[in-house]
């Protein structure tokens, strides 16, 4: 039960009680029948939940038995007077047990001299180890009651929480008396206090119900949620019945059945992690929720994995819940504690008015009279921006009330000029949007929305769920239009002030993933899902289309620049031939940095921020040069190289010798490179002269740069199995390579750069470790017969769970006159290296690489040639390479 103790009827056919007083009673090895009673209960409770009881008779059932067993237990041994008590507190206390939960036991002594008890309590505590219960337990007299729990909340938290197992029920009334709020934690601190512990609880999940793997005890919503309403109203009110809470004003029937349910299914979870684990495990790791789908019944589907399903039920009862959570104590605050304080009151129009900072309804009936008021709070707070927040009592009006949010509600046009004009008020849309589907809103008036709520998908690239991802996209917008974000989101913060209406964007990062879970492309079911939204809410065709093409295209910028060469002018026009123009570019690009950024923090990192803008920085210029005026590959060499020496002269190089080298490296080396870089290498190279020895560059992005990644350049004679032996080593070193560009010269010399950056996506800057480095990679390249065949590391816990069928996908660059190799496979330790090997063994060169970690699996895509520079267009040839690929990478 939520906030008083448990009424569990004995049942005999779960523990006969009376049955095992006798067996013990004639036993000579009472550990042992003590053991074999503990296994026989848990069994049957195994038993009835595999058979589908109600969850709350097995909690309470457990905890009901061992009240049994330990009463059993303290009558073996012999107390000297009744000066002391043995009690139930914490969860126990509360009637609740799962199989494998702390017994949290608490020996209350009248008197602070324990001598006279010390013998039977060792005794006794000694016995249940023995017996196999894993106990908490203290020892503490009344006064320590007392002196502890004043100076400590949670020790006030866990004694308001006790039941008497055995010895006098008066010991512990003393107790009550003693801690009661009159004498201490009166409701007011506790509530701050306890309010404070739940903020920090909060803060160590990032805030968030919305977890890969969740904790279902500590995580926003989780079980600690549901007792913290318990705590706070047992403090307030006294022990409490479940009518008397909601005749106490403090819940209604609607909340305490979302309190119900949710409880009772995190119940099940948390018994089912139990019974699983074998032990008392409250993180729902990627081990146990495919185990537990099928436990609860949930079956793949062609749109969906059982798992899936199972944990969109979770995420939507802990978002219920954290909702719950919320204004209840916000309630119990404004309401209860601070029902007597006089608040600032301003009225905003005829429904609303300002209270303490806070929007209220002037009304109850309010939105019963004008179901539009609905959607106007939302737009009051966006234009309002010094509003603080809704009142409790108001969020219970929306909850009650947001029923009458159906097809009409949508189809009027009232409703829907008012949430047109909340997308285009300027204010920050992004927070009301989040506060509207906080409340159940925003999913009543985009049922498509309200579709995807709590839906995620099974892997560790996307770590929110669809909604949350969502949300999260639309709050990175509005950060880019904050001054805050001028410095880690330069090009983004500076084109949002130039996007002609913010309200399509608003638009685009609401539809861009809402058709995922349906089957079939999501970016099309998006696409088609925005149409009709814009064409019900009366925006031009013009801008229905520019929404339209958003949704559908929202993919291509972050695909073009982490799979295609953006080096090469080719990519380049066809790219900016899909965008059109410069406006669809813009939007593009913004639209794509808060789409990277919401889906994982781990994701964006300089390097991927420095590939967008290049890849924008290079459109806008062809953009405005005229698709019809394509640069020519020849003037691009020659104004590289032209640049590139005019600063080779300024430093005073030797320009003949910088030409002879030069005429060596081929026309693609001056395409694939900056002027800066050319330089760079050039004066490497240059200045190694005639040593036998690799040349190792290292160039690390200036300290006050965010973006970009460290380039590591090699330059040594062109052997087989460089590429793998250059993977292998940097693996050594825990560096994850991202870019490789692989050039070798007409004497056969390898010109190879990698872009590199450390285990925690950051370039490297510490200059002795940049040492280290080139030290590392000179020693493992310097003999050819020394390169390693493969790095051995631990493969982490979470990849271990996810199946990634390897996949190869290859086409022509005709272009290029190269073969375009696509790799789809499980990410492990040393993956780049087993390819490169694998490239070495096919007699294949590789030219460029692009790479690209997605979660539990990457998407790396090879551009390669045989080793006479030519395509690889025999099938035969490409088949043998997809199968000796797919049998090395799924193994």
């Amino acid at each position: 039960m939520l906030l008083h103790h448990y009424r569990f009827a004995p049942d005999a056919t779960l523990f006969d009680a009376e049955a095992f007083s006798d067996e013990l009673a004639s036993s000579h090895a009472p550990i042992a029948l003590f053991k074999q009673a503990l296994s026989d209960i848990q069994q049957r409770l195994d038993a009835r939940f595999h058979g589908g009881a109600d969850i709350r008779d097995l909690v309470h059932g457990r905890a009901w038995c061992l009240d049994r067993l330990l009463e059993a237990a303290w009558s073996r041994h012999a107390w000297p007077d009744a000066g002391v008590a043995l009690l139930a507190v914490g969860g126990y206390g509360r009637g609740e047990l799962h199989p494998h939960s702390d017994i949290d036991l608490l020996l209350l002594l009248e008197h602070d001299d324990d001598t006279p008890y010390r013998e039977p309590l060792t005794a006794f505590i000694t016995f249940l180890w023995d017996i196999g219960l894993e106990i908490g337990h203290s020892v503490r007299s009344l006064a320590d009651c007392e002196r502890e729990a004043r100076a400590d909340v949670t020790v006030i938290t866990n004694l308001i929480e006790t039941r008497t197992l055995a010895g006098p029920e008066a010991l512990r009334k003393a107790m009550r008396e003693r801690l009661s709020s009159q004498r201490m934690w009166p409701s007011d601190r506790f509530f701050e206090a306890k309010w404070q512990e739940q903020i920090a609880r909060h803060y160590k999940h990032n805030n968030s119900e919305y977890h890969l793997e969740p904790n279902i005890k500590s995580s926003p919503g989780g079980l600690r949620d549901i007792q913290m309403i318990g705590w706070v109203a047992k403090r307030h009110f006294g022990p409490l019945r479940y009518e008397d809470v909601v005749a106490q004003g403090f819940m209604n029937d609607p909340e305490l059945l979302i309190l119900s349910q949710g409880q009772a299914f995190l119940w099940q979870v948390r018994y089912a992690l139990h019974m699983l684990t074998g032990r008392a495990e409250d993180r729902l790791l990627f081990d146990h929720q495919r185990a537990i789908a099928e436990l609860f019944g949930f079956r793949d589907t062609p749109e969906r994995l059982a798992v899936e399903q199972f944990m969109k039920r979770y995420y939507r009862h802990v978002t219920a819940l954290a909702g719950l959570n919320d204004m209840l104590l916000q309630h119990f605050d404004e309401m209860i504690l601070r029902a007597d304080e006089v608040l600032e009151t301003r009225p905003l129009n005829a429904r609303f008015e300002i209270k303490g900072g806070y929007i209220q309804a002037r009304d109850t009936r309010v939105f019963q009279r004008r179901p539009a008021a609905l959607l106007e709070l939302f737009l009051l707070m966006a234009q309002h921006p010094e509003i603080e927040g809704v009142r409790a009592e108001t969020i219970r009006l929306i909850r009650d009330h947001r029923h009458q949010i159906d097809d009409a509600f949508r189809d009027d046009l009232r409703h829907q000029s008012l949430f047109m004009e909340l997308l285009r008020c300027g204010g920050n849309v992004a927070r009301q949007l989040r506060r509207m589907n906080r409340y159940g809103v925003l999913g009543k008036y985009l049922p498509e929305f309200g579709q995807a709520v709590g839906l995620m998908q099974h892997d560790l690239f996307h770590i929110y769920t669809v909604d949350a991802h969502t949300l999260r996209l639309l709050k990175f917008i509005q950060h880019f239009r904050g001054p805050e974000s001028r410095e880690e989101f330069p090009v983004a913060a500076a084109l949002i002030q130039q996007l002609p209406k913010l309200e399509l964007l608003w638009i685009a990062g609401l539809y861009h993933d809402i058709g995922k879970g349906r089957g079939g492309n999501h970016s099309l079911l998006g696409a088609r899902d925005a149409a009709e939204f814009c064409e019900r809410h009366g925006l031009s065709p013009r801008d229905t289309r520019l929404v339209v093409w958003l949704v559908e295209y929202h993919l291509l910028m972050s695909k073009t620049a982490q799979k295609r060469d953006i080096s090469d002018p080719d990519v380049i026009r066809e790219f900016a031939a899909q965008m059109r123009d410069e406006v669809h570019l813009d939007y593009l690009y913004v639209l794509t940095v808060a789409d990277i950024n919401a889906t994982n923090p781990s994701l964006w990192n300089g390097w991927r921020a420095a590939l967008l803008r290049q890849l924008h920085g290079e459109t806008k210029r062809a953009l405005r040069r005229g698709l019809e005026n394509p640069i020519d590959r020849d003037d691009w060499v020659n104004e590289t190289r032209a640049e590139a020496l005019a600063l080779l002269r300024t430093v005073g190089a030797d320009v003949a010798r910088v030409e002879r080298l030069w005429d060596t490296l081929g026309d693609d080396y001056f395409v694939q490179y900056a002027p800066s870089e050319i330089v760079w290498q050039t004066q490497g190279i240059l200045a190694h002269g005639g040593s036998q020895l690799p040349l190792v560059l290292i160039s690390a992005p200036a300290a006050d740069t965010s973006e970009g990644g460290t380039k590591v350049f090699i330059h040594t004679r062109s052997v087989d199995d460089l590429f793998a032996a250059s993977a292998a080593a940097m693996d050594q070193m825990d560096l994850s390579i991202h870019d490789a560009r692989i050039a070798t010269s007409s004497n056969d010399w390898t010109l190879n750069t990698f872009i590199v950056l450390d285990d925690d996506d950051e370039p490297i800057r510490d200059p002795g470790r940049l040492e280290r480095i080139r030290r590392h990679l000179v020693e493992e390249l310097d003999d050819p017969d020394d390169y390693p065949w493969i790095v051995s590391r631990h493969t982490p816990r979470q990849l271990k769970h996810f199946r990634v069928p390897t996949q190869v996908l290859i086409e022509q660059d005709p272009a290029n006159e190269r073969t375009v190799l696509e790799l789809i496979a499980p990410d492990r330790p040393g993956l780049l290296a087993r390819v490169g090997r694998i490239f070495m063994e096919q007699d294949i060169a590789l030219s460029a690489a692009k790479i690209a970690t997605l979660g539990e699996r990457v998407e790396d895509v090879f551009f390669i040639t045989d080793k006479n520079g030519a395509p690889l267009t025999d099938v035969t040839r490409q088949s043998q390479l997809r199968e000796r690929l797919c049998e090395v990478l799924s193994v």
